[in-house]
């Protein structure tokens, strides 16, 4: 071993001695991490060893805690490693990052499928109801035995060593997902020339300007291949020709026949994964992913998307008919085309609603919106923010806040990576440096959200569309959960919970983005500081609704994909784009529309498998957040403390260490009604209400 890495100076195998226990970023380099990785598995095995050889009868402390307490180097190290592959990665950090997901794979394998450890956790799982465990300890048992099952701990040694294969293969091939899409999106500008900037505001120019400095091409303006360059420059661009060019290249990533195409990996991942489900005696990988879900099974999954697809097809196909006779009206003489809808449906707003996103933008500064989701979670929980400028960060636009609780005591840190860069990974994300727990004394947690927005520059702030605000909300929902969790086994901390359950506690705090009683108070310009007038506050409001057949057509064509491939026989699928086809045509896909995400950018599904099969719960989650504001509509008062109380005990605090169903019914009174969802994407209404 190296200098270099020794553990006398290899930060990641030291005690941290920094504020509150936090990453050293500066310290640790690329060369840190496999000599960590390798102490950090030597550590676990042994740990786990320690539970397998121990002569005792088992109990819940010598199995299940021990289990809980294992691993702590390895969280550790991991956490850090994954923060830096996603958001701020370079050349290096990428090939180690092939060598972890091989390494990992081959570490958690034995373990899962260790047969003397199952049969502890199975005799205990046997005799639960007589170990006297409260209702965590029960949930916790209840989790392990049903992930170890899952992961084919009961099965026989040549089915196990399959799984094994299986596993590690399959964690290579979601990190090549990851490499390639990451380099056709790092690949990829359109440089803008003074003649292709109309209909461009300035604040778009202006982050076009940032994102090419930060290409090394000063002086110039591209436009790059994130979403928060992309769909503003569909929106508002007058260049037909450069829509239809931006379009193209963003639909296609992962999908050019080069050495970043995708298809390949994606015929394999979805061979294996079905060999995997059919091993544990599933008929398909949708079976099997399901049965550990709300929704339990595909055919419930299809039964809401399709109640929902049929009212949304609808609403879009009305709304295309309108964009087609307001191209004819400005003397168009073409059939709108995918790149068109996103200009044309904002004229048609402009048309309807008289309302543009360009008119709201400069009062959705970023700063603004910060606050504002801020002030609600005080305002709902009790929480404050005091900025932090002594923590250790990843890169110099990474800020972080130190949060604390009603009375004052320390509760967590946030970390707000905000702007889009080539080193980054494309979306918005949360995750975290470290989990709530109380096993052994209080931890408190260190919260991350990640997002893309355009950076400002030439002056101006950060403005955000009304999408990136409700991006930045939904984020933050996601980060209370891991702020507010008050449990005491890291198992089940924070946002540890089934995938159609986890989108709950984001979607609802989307809600109130989108209120007057919050707009007001901090939807302000930019430049004047002044409130966001109340006119057009009141048709911003009305606006929302508008063009909700689009959207709801491309998430679902999306969902319905990812259970379409995830249940068909995966040796019928030859072809990826030809499924693709085959599969819209049978819904009915609209021509001018895409899938949010085609099959080979959807790493939402192949870049590892948290939401393979489970794209689904993000409308599955809507039934619910849609359904859940409604208690505080009831309650005449967005911030009721009652209700507020409520939320936080039964779903904000409690991480996985409830079912999420009795949660769920415990804050509300009864489950969630579907036409919640319908109402608030206007999807109950005619089509002609666009």
């Amino acid at each position: 071993m190296s200098d270099s890495s020794d553990s006398a100076v290899n930060p990641l195998l030291q005690a941290w001695q920094t504020p509150l226990e936090t990453p050293p970023f500066a310290a640790i380099r690329p060369e840190h991490f496999m000599p960590a990785f390798e102490q950090a598995f030597a550590d676990h095995a042994m740990e786990v060893a320690a539970i397998v050889n121990d002569p005792t009868e088992p109990d819940f402390d010598n199995t299940v805690t021990a289990w809980e307490r294992a691993g702590r180097l390895l969280n550790r190290v991991s956490a850090v490693f994954y923060d830096l592959v996603s958001a701020h990665s370079n050349p290096e950090l990428l090939a180690i990052e092939s060598e972890v997901a091989l390494r990992m794979a081959r570490h958690w394998n034995p373990i899962m499928m260790n047969a003397v450890l199952f049969g502890r956790v199975a005799k205990l799982h046997h005799d639960r109801q007589s170990l006297g465990l409260t209702e965590e300890q029960q949930r916790l048992l209840e989790r392990l035995y049903t992930r170890m099952h899952r992961a084919g701990a009961g099965l026989d040694e040549a089915a196990k060593a399959r799984m094994s294969e299986i596993n590690e293969r399959l964690a290579a091939l979601s990190t090549t997902f990851s490499h390639h899409l990451l380099g056709d999106e790092q690949d990829w500008t359109l440089e803008l020339g003074a003649d292709d900037l109309g209909g461009l505001s300035p604040a778009f120019v202006a982050a076009a300007r940032a994102a090419a400095a930060e290409r090394g091409l000063d002086g110039k303006a591209v436009v790059t291949l994130s979403r928060s360059s992309v769909e503003p420059f569909l929106q508002s661009s007058t260049r037909r020709d450069l829509r239809e060019k931006v379009y193209k290249a963003f639909t296609a990533r992962g999908d050019n026949g080069n050495t970043n195409d995708n298809s390949v990996t994606i015929r394999e991942i979805l061979a294996l994964r079905e060999e995997s489900a059919k091993i544990l005696g599933y008929p398909n990988f949708a079976a099997y992913r399901l049965e550990d879900s709300m929704a339990k099974t595909p055919e419930a999954v299809r039964s809401l998307l399709e109640r929902v697809w049929e009212p949304a097809r609808a609403k879009a196909l009305a709304d295309r008919d309108a964009l087609q006779e307001l191209i004819r009206e400005d003397g168009g003489n073409f059939a709108l085309a995918p790149w068109d809808w996103r200009f044309y449906a904002e004229k048609l707003r402009q048309r309807r609603a008289n309302f543009d996103d360009a008119a709201i933008k400069p009062y959705l500064e970023l700063d603004q919106m910060i606050a504002a989701a801020f002030d609600v979670a005080h305002r709902l929980f009790g929480l404050s923010f005091q900025e932090r400028k002594d923590i250790p960060v990843w890169h110099p636009d990474v800020r972080v806040w130190e949060v604390t609780d009603a009375a004052g005591a320390h509760k967590a840190l946030f970390y707000g990576d905000y702007f889009a860069r080539a080193s980054k990974r494309s979306g918005a994300w949360m995750t975290s440096l470290r989990d709530q727990q109380k096993l052994d004394g209080a931890v408190s947690p260190l919260i991350i959200n990640v997002m893309n927005f355009a950076k400002g520059a030439d002056g101006h702030p950060a403005l955000l569309s009304p999408d990136d605000a409700r991006t930045l909300f939904h984020e933050f929902g996601h980060g209370l959960h891991g702020m507010l969790s008050d449990v005491v086994y890291p198992s089940l901390s924070g946002t540890s919970v089934f995938t159609d359950f986890v989108e709950l506690p984001s979607q609802l705090y989307e809600h109130w983005q989108q209120r007057p009683e919050v707009l007001r108070q901090f939807a302000r310009h930019y430049e004047t500081g002044e409130p966001l007038p109340d006119d057009l506050l009141q048709r911003f409001l009305a606006a929302r609704k508008f063009n909700q057949g689009f959207a709801t057509v491309e998430f679902l064509a999306s969902a319905l994909m990812d259970m379409e491939f995830h249940s068909h026989p995966a040796a019928s699928i030859t072809d990826v784009r030809a499924f693709e086809r085959q599969e819209l045509d049978k819904i009915g896909m609209p021509a001018e529309i895409a899938m949010r995400h085609r099959p080979q950018q959807f790493g939402h599904i192949f870049s590892g498998d948290h939401y393979a099969a489970g794209y689904y719960s993000y409308m599955w989650s809507e039934v619910m957040d849609a359904d859940a504001f409604g208690a505080f509509e009831e309650a005449g008062d967005i911030f009721d403390p009652a209700v507020a109380r409520r939320l936080h005990d039964n779903i904000y605090s409690t991480g996985g260490s409830r079912d999420p169903e009795e949660a769920y019914v415990a804050f509300r009174g009864r489950e969630p009604e579907v036409d919640a969802l319908l109402r608030g994407r206007g999807l109950l209404d005619t089509p002609e209400a666009a």
